[in-house]
């Protein structure tokens, strides 16, 4: 549909589905970004939703956000309407509780991200920054001409907070943790990076190294299109095993795999653990060979061995990454036990509006006393760099 309200002669389109718009004109924005991601491809968000897996009905019901200028597409936005807060990683329960305690309603919320997918880089895709905040200002008009409670747009690049923060938004800080490579004394091979670590850290991942070995577990790797259906099928079953544990349920469906195998397989690699011939555990990684950068996402084990998630999902990934000159890998939300294993803490950012005055009051002051908590223990991690000076 056609949002009644337009900003700088732009025409703002609302889509309910993201294969209404021309993945042409999408993914050539996402290549003009300053920080791209394969998740914001135009293939991957079609699978989200062709699979069922983000969906109305799984409480992520569609509405991106387009911004014409004649013909030409000069900016657009993943956004959906939320009816929870799960699959997000940037938490805000709390938020929601204090507007049902006061009689208002929370939920739907307008939400920027993509789906289950903790991962910063560009949200607003933009051809110039008057386009970029046009979009931020396009998105908090549409959410207040709706009615809703609140925008949030989530792992954010430095582009677009700024543009979302002088559009009217909050932002709010948080800690993930990347292994980066070294641009000045690049690190060589596994080993090296192990040499560069303190003599401790050095000892317990070769300890927790040997204690999967001496388990009999072996891992192979497959990349692309080499990940046939029958890995597919396995990984699958190594994912649903982890939501058991937890007691919940997939946020992915099998399908949605299936398409990324069909659409996008130069963007993945899975590790698979074996053990007395048999495959008992897998670990799969995101990558883009045009930035160089690589994402830890899923893992599952069908049997337990000691330290065999240590293994599969940051020692596999990293020498990987370093045998094909890769220049990060980014371990996912929260862990500062993944501080020990190589990767250091970096600053992530989200934005956010509250439409009633009063809880965006109450809000504002506790983002600026949780961003002031955010910058000492970033300053306290950082005091505890794994890495030999």
């Amino acid at each position: 549909m056609q949002f009644s309200n337009t900003a700088n002669d732009y025409v703002i389109h609302i889509h309910s589905d993201p294969g209404e718009i021309d993945p042409l004109a999408w993914d050539g924005l996402l290549a003009q970004q300053a920080s791209p991601l394969p998740f914001m491809r135009s293939a991957y968000l079609r699978a989200l939703h062709s699979s069922g897996s983000a969906v109305a009905a799984t409480g992520w019901k569609p509405q991106f956000m387009t911004l014409w200028h004649g013909p030409v597409l000069q900016a657009a936005c993943a956004a959906y309407l939320k009816s929870h807060s799960y699959g997000e990683y940037v938490f805000d329960w709390a938020w929601a509780d204090a507007h049902q305690r006061h009689g208002l309603d929370y939920y739907p919320k307008l939400l920027s991200a993509v789906p289950f997918t903790p991962v910063p880089g560009a949200r607003l895709l933009a051809r110039d920054e008057a386009a970029r905040h046009a979009l931020a200002q396009a998105l908090l008009a549409y959410a207040n001409e709706q009615g809703l409670s609140s925008l949030h747009v989530l792992f954010v690049d430095d582009n677009d907070a700024l543009a979302l923060q002088k559009a009217g938004c909050m932002i709010r800080q948080g800690v993930q943790f990347h292994w980066s490579q070294d641009r000045d004394q690049p690190v060589q091979d596994f080993a090296d990076l192990l040499q560069r670590l303190h003599r401790d850290k050095r000892k317990k991942i070769q300890q927790e190294q040997r204690r999967v070995r001496e388990a009999g577990v072996q891992f192979t790797v497959h990349e692309g299109q080499a990940i046939d259906p029958a890995l597919w099928d396995f990984f699958y079953a190594c994912y649903c095993q982890t939501y058991r544990e937890h007691r919940s349920t997939p946020y992915l469906s099998r399908e949605f795999f299936a398409l990324q195998h069909r659409e996008m397989p130069e963007n993945w690699v899975l590790f698979v653990a074996h053990r007395g011939g048999q495959a008992i555990a897998s670990s799969l990684m995101a990558v883009d060979p045009q930035t160089r950068c690589a994402y830890g996402r899923y893992w599952g084990a069908l049997a337990a061995v000691p330290c065999l998630h240590f293994d599969a999902c940051y020692y596999q990934p990293l020498d990987w990454c370093l045998r094909h000159r890769y220049l990060r890998f980014e371990g996912g939300a929260q862990g500062e036990h993944k501080m020990a294993r190589g990767l250091l803490p970096v600053q992530t950012r989200s934005a956010h509006w509250i439409a009633d005055p009063r809880f965006a009051h109450a809000v504002d002051d506790f983002l600026k006393r949780e961003g002031a908590h955010v910058g000492a223990y970033l300053d306290e991690l950082r005091e505890h760099n794994p890495f030999k000076q």
